[in-house]
């Protein structure tokens, strides 16, 4: 039974590692704050489900006394600093009342002051759970009675080969291990597998411009506006790209269209390169006039760009139930 659940343990340690650096990765990618949170949420979720799964467990240990018996060094180095308190690995031969004596390790605090009272061959009082002799702890304060013994006993050194160790976990334990980690990962790269694989969106084209002689006009759909920027933008490099607005006479803007009419090659008027049109003065100036002429509900719109001598004009007519009016920018 303990064996099989230090490998579901393991199953769910992996699978638990591997949804969290999955979640945290694919959160980098996605740049998804929800996954970054669920990254931080499955370590603690899976630590608390851990401790309140091992309640019973302790506390069956807990209503089990454990045995107390006597240990003799057999040799004790310390580690750390030379400063406080030490942690000092002691080797010891156990002595139970009810069975042989056999060999087993220990971890234990000492103040740097209280080292040198800790010698090989002396005997001390150590406890451990009955089931689990390799975990030995050794009692600071033990009882007097103890404390006695203690002081009178004579403890032959165990045999080496009898050092007792935790059961090896065997090969399963790690292999259920690796396979928990990549299900973990596994499960949140499926679950987002649309959102990372997905191709990489095109930009849209640019709407077909229809020419003819000394004009030519762009349409957009119902569901798009010339009022937006980057549709405005898409329209004139449409339009760009089919024929020369290099010599753009006169250009005017609607909801779903925009007309351009060319000035003739051999006529000395003022002209304009379209693709200098100013997209964001136009909407601007369009949003403006929807807000500030008096015509009642505005229902139509229209720009008109006109070259100067010493300039361009921009002009926005809007029209609604009281008639038309104009603004200029």
């Amino acid at each position: 039974m303990a064996r099989l659940r230090t490998i579901a343990f393991g199953f769910l340690t992996g699978s638990a590692i591997g949804a969290t650096l999955c979640s945290f990765v694919v959160g980098i990618i996605l740049e998804s704050g929800p996954l970054f949170v669920a990254a931080l949420g499955i370590p603690v979720g899976y630590g608390l489900l851990v401790y309140l799964g091992g309640m019973p467990r302790r506390a069956r240990e807990k209503a089990i006394p454990p045995t107390v018996a006597l240990a003799r060094i057999e040799s004790l180095r310390a580690g750390g600093t030379e400063t406080g308190d030490l942690p000092v690995d002691f080797d010891l031969t156990v002595a139970p009342d009810d069975a042989p004596s056999h060999r087993a390790a220990a971890t234990h605090t000492v103040n740097l002051v209280d080292l040198p009272s800790y010698r090989k061959g002396d005997v001390l009082v150590v406890s451990y759970p009955p089931d689990r002799p390799w975990k030995v702890k050794i009692v600071a304060s033990p009882p007097p009675e103890w404390q006695r013994r203690a002081a009178d006993a004579v403890i032959e050194p165990a045999a080496e080969s009898t050092l007792v160790h935790p059961p090896p976990e065997g090969c399963a334990a790690g292999v259920l291990t690796l396979v928990g980690l990549l299900l973990g990962a596994g499960a949140v790269l499926g679950l987002f597998r649309v959102e990372l694989f997905a191709p990489e969106p095109s930009a849209p084209e640019p709407p077909a411009a229809v020419t003819s002689s000394g004009s030519a006009t762009v349409d957009v759909g119902p569901e798009q506006s010339l009022l937006n920027e980057e549709e405005l933008r898409r329209a004139v490099d449409g339009l760009a790209q089919s024929t020369d607005v290099s010599q753009t006479l006169t250009a005017v803007v609607q909801e779903h269209r925009l007309s351009v009419v060319f000035a003739p090659s051999d006529v000395q008027i003022p002209r304009f390169d379209l693709r200098t049109l100013p997209v964001a003065e136009v909407t601007g100036l369009v949003r403006k006039a929807l807000r500030t002429v008096d015509v009642g509900t505005p229902q139509t719109w229209q720009v008109t760009v006109v070259p100067l001598p010493s300039g361009r004009t921009i002009r926005v007519t809007v029209t609604g139930p009281r008639g038309s009016a104009s603004l200029a920018g």
